[in-house]
């Protein structure tokens, strides 16, 4: 990958403190009293919001912890991550809280910013009413471009100076396995970009489709190149000397990004994994000889331009899997998948905040904060993925979901997030209150917290016994 990153981003000015009566420490104090009154206590062990913590694998591990039939991972410790080179040191940045995004579905949709996704970010960078700024990166199955590029879309849409630093793609983990194999295909994307990304990260002999086409346009019977394609596709032959396409042995299948034509990558995946130790137009007589298959991720589902969510790459893992099955006389096929929901992209995710958070913040970067705010909008991926790295971590990891992306108001999902919110603009200032209020309680009470939410501080000051936020559960009201 480049080693050239986004210039170092030029953060608005804060806004200043609030001080009054009316401000949020006061208001807090008020609530307190009134709690006291109420006979109220403190909330034991068991009650309170900061999980109980449990072994997890190590971040100095070679492999972390995998749900079965996932990828074993790749990801050490001394995973590099651009950064800028000088940090900016503020005084006024959170150093126990952060927040962590999907982009589809929270912040962008069909190419567009969510209304609220601008203001969102404003709210994060100081607009809010304490003056802090909350450290924040992003965290998408999407891919397809460079990080850089990504990036550069990600800042123009959203109005602000996104770096490669706070930034991870699906396929990003993928260049952890540069080393571990020598020819690969690589599957999806516009063009040649998904190649491109591949070189950049440092694999050696990347494959296309297009390539494999170009040397033989009967693998794909309905599918013909343009001529752009055929002309940006090489010759498989010349390139690696052989006489014949049997010659070449493919050591691994990457889908990077989605898809654009669905039948012949589908027909070149199967042939791969049908094949003789991955050498080409041969067949395995046992259909256990294939090489390993990797996705970028596995969701089904994402959010687009469309009024209802569109087929990801998910589903043609899925597929994949399923005609494998049908025409190997019912052998199963197992692929590998990264992106969310897998725990080790969530760690990933882990070291890459907790460097950009020294670089860009000037903070400690030995530990993650305390608590992170995950925002998605697809309960199979991104909650699942955070309520799963929350059992796992030794901080909290505390998901948001909203109603802008995948999921449908009025259902209750499977996997069930910790908040529900409309927008990701509700989902920042939901968190942000909610570490106020529990530092206003840290400094009340001794340095006991005591987790109100917001439904909790409006019983109080209606006179009423609150319910503690963990007994809420927010899709009461949909079932």
């Amino acid at each position: 990958m480049s080693s050239s990153t986004l210039p170092v981003p030029q953060r608005r000015a804060m806004c200043p403190r609030q001080v009054s009566s009316s401000s949020f420490a006061d208001a807090f104090d008020d609530a307190r009293r009134k709690l006291d009154e109420l006979g109220v206590q403190d909330p034991g062990e068991d009650e309170v919001l900061s999980p109980a913590l449990s072994s997890s694998s190590s971040a100095t591990d070679e492999t972390a912890s995998y749900s079965p039939g996932e990828v074993e991972s790749p990801l050490s410790p001394g995973t590099p991550v651009t950064v800028p080179i000088t940090p900016a040191v503020d005084s006024d940045v959170a150093d126990n809280f952060a927040f962590a995004f999907d982009i589809d579905g929270v912040l962008i949709r069909g190419g567009q910013p969510i209304p609220e996704a601008v203001e969102a970010m404003k709210v994060l960078n100081g607009e809010n009413e304490w003056g802090i700024k909350v450290p924040y990166i992003f965290l998408t199955n999407g891919g397809g471009k460079f990080e850089t590029e990504r990036c550069r879309d990600l800042s123009q849409q959203l109005e602000i100076d996104v770096s490669p630093g706070q930034f991870i793609c699906g396929h990003t983990p993928m260049r952890e396995f540069a080393d571990r194999y020598g020819t690969v295909l690589v599957v999806g994307g516009e063009g040649e970009k998904c190649r491109d990304v591949a070189e950049s990260y440092g694999f050696r002999d990347v494959i296309t489709p297009g390539d494999i086409l170009k040397a033989n346009a009967a693998t794909a019977p309905f599918r013909k190149l343009t001529d752009m394609e055929h002309a940006n596709s090489r010759d498989l032959l010349a390139r690696h000397g052989a006489e014949k396409l049997s010659d070449i042995v493919i050591d691994a299948v990457f889908v990077f990004a989605d898809s654009r034509d669905w039948a012949s990558d589908l027909q070149i995946i199967l042939d791969i994994a049908q094949s003789k130790g991955g050498r080409l137009e041969t067949r395995s007589e046992t259909f256990d000889e294939g090489p390993p298959i990797y996705f970028s991720h596995g969701d089904v589902l994402w959010s687009a331009a469309h009024e209802h969510a569109r087929l990801g790459m998910g589903a043609l893992r899925r597929i994949v899997e399923t005609v494998f099955e049908e025409t190997s006389g019912g052998k199963k096929l197992k692929t590998h998948a990264f992106g969310k929901p897998q725990v080790s992209t969530f760690e990933f995710a882990t070291r890459l905040l907790q460097q950009w958070r020294a670089a860009q913040h000037g903070l400690g970067a030995s530990e993650p904060p305390a608590t992170v705010y995950f925002v998605g909008d697809t309960p199979e991926s991104d909650i699942r993925g955070t309520n799963a790295m929350n059992e796992t971590a030794k901080n909290e990891w505390y998901s948001v979901l909203v109603k802008t992306g995948v999921y449908q108001a009025g259902t209750v999902p499977k996997y069930k997030p910790r908040k529900l919110v409309d927008t990701v603009l509700d989902a920042v200032n939901h968190g942000i209150r909610r570490e106020m209020a529990r530092l206003g309680s840290r400094k009340s009470t001794g340095g006991r917290m005591l987790p109100l939410d917001d439904a909790a501080l409006k019983a109080v000051s209606d006179g009423r016994t609150p319910d503690f936020e963990m007994r809420v559960d927010p899709f009461l009201a949909a079932v």
